[in-house]
């Protein structure tokens, strides 16, 4: 196996592995399941029973996000410094959104595609990614190009970071310069931070060194800070000087082995794991408002996903290739480079074609709130299990790799048909409620 493919499988299995972990964690806590599929949620909220996701559940979609939205954690964020790797980077995003924690920080940011360049966009979704070929160009973390990458590897490394792409859709992300940036605002929201450091002064992170570390004191009962930030470094020297000198805790996982050290997005996920392991109330740990500015986006996004026909995305994205066309051709007349006629025909209508994809982007934006307006006020019970119903389940590989001989016939790879309760037509149909009582 190749070290890219190796890298990449290593961020997934390191997310698996931490969300059967959690899932392990979660269940011991809620009790045993009914055997109708049913179950109560967590203590902490209203007593009210919900089904797990199933075709015969209305609302899926909504249901789905408000369980995500109630396991949500603000007391946490996880900072990441100088992360020079973007197959770390986007396991750690996919990470972070799989366990539950809404923000993260970065300092330093590597750009998700830094290692694969694409022309025209392809390769951005999941219907196109077996066709990149030429058309990608794979690069190291250092910028060389790699030239004897396969066609396998640049569809394995569009995928990885297609992976990214859909889970920093669900997270606040924010991007700092410096260290120094970071630590005032941490500082200034009333974060206690916890850096990751392999030195021996660091403190284990288990219940006893916690312990060890507190003295026999507790945070107002509990072994994790109201209010904590925990920092991972860059995969070669892990976190700054600067920032370990400002931590409030310099914490370590207990490892085993001869191997001293985890791959940086492997540490993530364990860490942030245990973390909620020494602290079951990290989960859920956000405010009503807070939660309510997720409804918000996140409502509206997934009716924004499902509102347009096929024919109006289509031509959406047609307008968004034709202006990534534009703006390449607009960069060589800004440098005074030579430009072809058929290319300044296409530049002058540049105008035009951005404000014919505005007038469609702000009517789907206007749709999508009129949509959900009334559930964000009250939204529905919650899926309390994430887990998909086998129809509803997908993985993000080549449609030609699906139909190999190993993929064929597994519930991620079968597609099966769903009509009934379809998310396209709830939403179509509350925007046309809403139109109604207008008139």
């Amino acid at each position: 196996m190749n070290s890219s493919t190796s890298s990449f499988f290593a961020g997934v299995a390191c997310t698996a592995a931490a969300m059967l972990l959690y899932q392990s964690c979660i269940t011991k806590r809620k009790g045993d399941q009914t055997n109708s599929k049913q179950t109560t949620k967590p203590a902490d909220f209203e007593a009210e029973i919900t089904c797990f996701d199933s075709v015969d559940l209305d609302q899926r979609m909504i249901r789905k996000a408000e369980g995500a939205i109630r396991k949500r954690t603000s007391r946490l964020i996880i900072v990441v410094e100088r992360c020079t790797n973007d197959h770390n980077y986007s396991a750690i995003l996919r990470t972070a959104e799989a366990l539950g924690v809404q923000n993260i920080w970065i300092i330093s940011p590597q750009t998700i595609n830094s290692t694969l360049e694409i022309e025209n966009s392809q390769g951005t979704d999941e219907s196109d990614i077996d066709n990149i070929g030429e058309n990608a160009t794979l690069k190291r973390s250092s910028g060389a190009v790699v030239r004897t990458a396969t066609e396998s590897e640049k569809k394995d490394r569009a995928m990885h970071h297609l992976y990214a792409r859909k889970a920093t859709e669900w997270l606040t992300v924010k991007d700092f310069e410096d260290t120094k940036t970071c630590l005032q605002n941490l500082r200034e929201e009333g974060y206690q931070i916890w850096a990751t450091d392999l030195g021996q002064e660091a403190s284990c992170l288990t219940e006893d060194g916690i312990r060890q570390h507190l003295g026999g004191e507790t945070y107002n009962g509990k072994l994790i800070p109201n209010k904590v930030a925990i920092v991972f470094g860059t995969e070669a020297v892990g976190c700054t000087t600067e920032m370990l000198n400002a931590a409030d805790l310099r914490v370590y996982l207990p490892l085993r082995g001869f191997a001293d050290s985890l791959n940086l997005s492997v540490a993530t996920a364990l860490v942030v794991h245990q973390l909620f392991v020494l602290d079951p109330t990290l989960e859920g740990a956000m405010s009503e408002e807070e939660r309510k500015g997720l409804r918000q986006a996140w409502y509206a996004k997934l009716a924004s996903q499902r509102l347009l026909s096929s024919a109006d995305k289509k031509r959406r994205a047609k307008l968004t290739a034709y202006l990534e066309r534009c703006e390449a051709i607009d960069k060589k007349i800004n440098a005074g480079e030579f430009v072809f006629k058929e290319e300044r025909e296409k530049w002058s209508k540049m105008d035009a074609k951005r404000k014919e994809l505005n007038a469609i982007e702000d009517k789907l934006a206007a749709d999508s709130k009129k949509a959900v307006k009334e559930l964000v006020d009250n939204p529905p019970s919650p899926i309390t299990d994430m887990r998909r119903a086998d129809e509803h389940r997908i993985c993000y590989v080549g449609k030609n790799t699906k139909k190999s001989s190993p993929w064929q016939d597994m519930p991620a790879t079968r597609k099966i048909a769903v009509t009934k309760y379809a998310t396209a037509s709830f939403f179509r149909d509350r925007v046309g409620t809403e139109e109604e009582k207008k008139d």
